[in-house]
């Protein structure tokens, strides 16, 4: 799932591990751990041509890690646009 965080902020997807998330009416995800990334995000999408250096700068930037892994505590349907609330007092 790809979701735009309205902070704008690079990696902000890390503020989420740990914690449980509601997406829309009813799906609930614990967030558990950041995602090692493989070279597949080198390529371009358009082109398929790869850019090495973008793995290089999220090594040194980051751990080589973007994104993260959940597992899904209570199933539901998802849409786009469907809020996504931090649940509070709750970590997994």
């Amino acid at each position: 799932m790809y979701v735009t965080l309205e902070s704008g902020k690079g990696f902000g997807e890390d503020e989420f591990l740990g914690r449980t998330l509601q997406i829309g009416p009813k799906a609930v995800i614990a967030v558990l751990e950041r995602d090692p990334r493989c070279k597949m995000i080198t390529l371009d999408p358009d082109t398929s041509e790869m850019n090495p250096e973008i793995m290089r700068l999220l090594a040194r930037a980051h751990d080589g890690r973007a994104g993260v892994y959940g597992s899904v505590l209570v199933e539901g349907t998802i849409k786009p646009g469907d809020a996504i609330v931090m649940l509070e007092g709750t970590s997994c």
